[in-house]
């Protein structure tokens, strides 16, 4: 399992998850209605949702253990804030 984890993948998937949510805001905020980009952000939604939890704790523990990178740091403190301000929205 530590040899699937690595900072560059972790790092790509941590930025994949905070991009996800940044385009979500934006069509929200923009207030883009298509079909299309509908169907996708109700089947992606919640799926991302768990995924940001899930490796959040993942880049911490990550992050405890192996050589810090700046990138990585910088990944895991976005998801943080993501993961933050997304499920704070519920509350």
């Amino acid at each position: 399992m530590d040899k699937l984890i690595t900072n560059k993948s972790l790092t790509i998937v941590n930025f994949a998850i905070v991009s996800y949510f940044i385009v979500i805001w934006l069509i929200n905020f923009y207030k883009i209605d298509f079909v299309l980009i509908g169907v996708f952000r109700e089947l992606l939604t919640i799926p991302f949702l768990i995924a940001q939890i899930v490796f959040l704790v993942i880049g911490i523990k990550y992050l405890m253990k192996n050589k810090k990178s700046f990138l990585l740091i910088i990944s895991v403190l976005l998801l943080a804030i993501c993961s933050i301000v997304t499920l704070g929205t519920f509350f």
